[in-house]
């Protein structure tokens, strides 16, 4: 078994899926196929949970913004004890006093009560009509982000699937191979015994099955690290028994689909590119929202309130006696100057629309690349499944014939062990191109972003 390969899906995993705790539904164990498996992920991946929740609070924003250009009302209620009342003088003469004389008086009353509702609304702001447009763009950009959530979910899951059922018939060829070979082993260390063979044929014998073992063991071990790569991506707990109910080699076939290799690339439905063109869009709004913030800002308001004031704390009273007021006006705020401050603003957000062009037009070229290659990569996994399947049953007659050869001692023990070295290898070629059949396939289709349950959810 190729520990590369391993490693390969282990941190393809990792890409999408961390090691936090997953939100899971009480259940004792699963059984799923690979289909069932991604349906699960979509729901369960705390990565595909969050992006709903982004879609969510793309939502709320959006709605945050349009309410800034609806009417608010606030309400403040104002209550006034002078601890210590201020004195007013007056001349003295209002009261017959002595001319340049002043009698201290006290006008204000003790205590006091205010009560005002202040209805506003705002009539023109350049930047009011730009931040709509932006909130909806940051909702398009929070579907597309979780759009290609779930496709990166999606292509985990296939990989890690495919990844536990790969360690699973690794396991199964080794015992085989093992057992078949302690066979070989018992009889040839018979026929040692009986002087009809030399050592180093048992000797050769031991090695190869000394490395078997090693194999498997290291096979089970991968088998529980896949196993649970595959429930963290899944969102299942580690400690929940996992049965998958599909095969390797039938998933091979049911994914060899020659007519991907001759589909169009359609950039406007590639995921990368949504999210890019969004990017791009939110650069173009900033700067008209720093050319906008360059126009008046018009806003009316009218209030309406009632204060009362009395030495003592009257103003829960039936009787209490309120005066009303009521206040409208309008706003005009107009931008005049600046220092050029709000001219550098515009030139700056004006340099990201332009770096963000420039990163489009990278990410198509991008895109393409990833196409191309990707499409090579499959077709490659096709071949190669080819290949590999007729490669086998040739190692397998070699490796038989070898076996016969040695027993007759026709054939020396090293051109045994060089065959099922061969066999080995060639089994191991075989598995894999079964594995990379399924994942490249995931892996274009994330590309073309094809896969049928964005129709469905």
């Amino acid at each position: 078994m190729n520990h590369k390969l391993l490693y390969v899906w282990v941190f393809s995993i990792l890409a999408f899926a961390k090691a936090y705790p997953q939100q899971t539904t009480n259940q004792d164990s699963y059984s799923f196929s690979l289909e069932e498996a991604v349906t699960h992920g979509l729901e369960h991946n705390y990565q595909a949970i969050n992006a709903k929740r982004d879609i969510a609070i793309a939502l709320k924003q959006k709605w945050e913004t349009t309410a800034t250009g609806l009417p608010q009302i606030d309400g403040n209620i104002d209550y006034q004890y002078q601890i210590k009342q201020p004195i007013t003088p007056l001349p003295g003469e209002i009261v017959g006093g002595t001319p340049g004389t002043f009698i201290p008086v006290t006008f204000a009353p003790r205590q006091s009560a205010v009560v005002t509702a202040t209805l506003r609304q705002l009539i023109f702001d350049g930047s009011y009509i730009v931040a709509l447009e932006a909130s909806k763009t940051f909702l398009d950009f929070s579907e597309n982000a979780n759009n290609k959530t779930k496709l990166e979910v999606r292509k985990g899951i296939i990989n890690a699937y495919g990844g536990v059922l790969l360690t699973q018939e690794n396991m199964k060829i080794i015992e085989r191979n093992l057992t078949a070979l302690t066979k070989n082993l018992e009889e040839t260390t018979k026929i040692y015994e009986n002087g009809l063979a030399e050592e180093e044929d048992v000797e050769q014998l031991k090695i190869t099955r000394s490395q078997l073992v090693n194999q498997l063991n290291s096979a089970k071990r991968q088998e529980d690290i896949a196993m649970d790569m595959l429930k963290l991506a899944l969102g299942i707990n580690l400690q929940t028994p996992l049965r998958l109910t599909d095969d390797l080699a039938a998933l091979a076939l049911k994914n060899m689909d020659p007519s991907m290799t001759v589909n169009s690339l359609e950039l406007e439905k590639n995921a990368d590119f949504q999210i890019a063109t969004n990017f791009t869009e939110q650069r173009r709004l900033e700067y008209q929202l720093e050319r906008a913030k360059a126009l008046p800002k018009l806003s009316g308001f009218v209030n309406y309130g009632v204060n009362s004031f009395n030495n003592d704390f009257t103003f829960l009273d039936s009787d209490n006696k309120w005066y009303g007021q009521s206040i409208a006006g309008m706003s005009l705020s107009v931008p005049i100057f600046s220092s050029l401050a709000r001219q550098a603003r515009t030139d700056r957000a004006k340099i990201a629309w332009d770096q963000a062009l420039t990163d489009l037009d990278r990410t198509k070229e991008e895109i393409r690349l990833n196409y191309q290659t990707s499409l090579n990569n499959y077709q490659l996994a096709i071949d190669n499944y080819s290949t590999s399947k007729e490669n086998l049953k040739l190692a397998e007659r070699i490796e038989n014939k070898n076996r016969i050869k040695f027993r007759e001692g026709i054939s020396s023990s090293f051109d045994l062990r060089q065959a099922q070295t061969q066999l080995y290898s060639t089994q191991a070629t075989y598995l894999q191109s079964m594995y990379e059949v399924i994942t490249e396939k995931a892996h274009l289709e994330t590309i073309l972003n094809t896969p049928e349950f964005l129709n469905k959810n």
